[in-house]
């Protein structure tokens, strides 16, 4: 039979979220397995990944705030807008004061206005967007409406005409972290990119659970469904009778727990179903009894 269940990977540097996936479908046997919001090859750390039935909560796990930490480059920009992609231009950032980073930081904290960057994965016209920059063509993405909860400045490096700042970025589902790198330098007249990049949480999983692949090729070690939605969503539990109507897809009372998912979970504690309110009507976003 097969585990379902989310696997908290701490991705290595060079991997595609894609290429997890496919050494994930190999290690557990099934190719039922995707991800909650891809990174960067670049990138390092937390990865949620699905198994079998599980597949099926990552829509709704991939809206959670994530948490990085990051260093960016003052002085340089690129492309990409990341250490991976081609110089295009350079500006002494000797100039730039702790005052004014501080200043530069805080107008890209809160609720903000991001235009991705042209190597992303977003699609236009049905293209991805990286496929046409790759192409060299101009790509034109629209501004997108994001949150950054938390930017802190946690060191600041000076080596000549580049600035090295480490950064915790806690932020909203869409969260371009090279975007903020683009735009803190480019508020500051020097240009900047990202040259480091490490997820340390995504909603409730944090680096303390995830596992290198390596690690799991020796042990697989999943999450069991009930346990992975009561650690990210409320919880309800109900008697036997709404359980019937639940495993049905049938509609329950609402219960005062929020308009966004809710576990709701049998009096044995077995996992039926993610459910959202509506007004005075629970109904089903996804049932997980067979």
């Amino acid at each position: 039979m097969e585990n379902s269940g989310l696997v908290i990977v701490d991705k290595p540097s060079g991997w595609t979220s894609h290429d997890v996936v496919g050494r994930m479908r190999r290690l557990a046997k099934t190719r039922r397995v995707g991800h909650a919001g891809t990174l960067d090859p670049m990138a390092t750390g937390v990865l949620v990944l699905g198994v079998g039935k599980a597949t099926r909560l990552l829509g709704h796990l991939a809206l959670t705030d994530k948490v990085y930490e990051a260093t960016i480059r003052l002085g340089v920009s690129t492309n990409t807008d990341d250490a991976e992609g081609e110089v295009t231009a350079t500006a002494s950032a000797a100039s730039v004061t702790g005052p004014a980073l501080d200043a530069g930081v805080a107008a890209l904290t809160g609720p903000i206005r991001q235009v991705p960057p042209q190597v992303s994965a977003i699609k236009v016209n049905g293209e991805r967007a990286y496929r046409m920059a790759r192409r060299g063509e101009e790509v034109e993405l629209a501004a997108r409406s994001v949150t950054v909860h938390d930017f802190a400045v946690l060191d600041v490096r000076r080596d000549g005409d580049v600035i090295d700042v480490d950064a915790s970025v806690t932020c909203s589902s869409g969260t371009y972290i090279r975007a903020l790198a683009r735009d803190l330098g480019a508020s500051l007249g020097c240009g900047g990119h990202l040259t480091a990049l490490r997820r340390t949480r995504v909603g409730p999983y944090d680096l303390g659970m995830a596992r290198t692949l390596d690690r799991l090729a020796e042990k697989m070690e999943i999450l069991p469904m009930g346990e992975a939605v009561a650690a990210a969503f409320p919880r309800r539990d109900v008697s036997d009778d709404d359980a019937r109507k639940v495993a049905h897809g049938g509609r329950l009372p609402a219960a005062g727990l929020g308009p966004g998912p809710i576990g709701v979970f049998a009096p044995d504690g077995a996992l039926l179903a993610l459910v959202e309110e509506r007004g005075a009507v629970a109904r089903p976003l996804a049932v997980f009894i067979s």
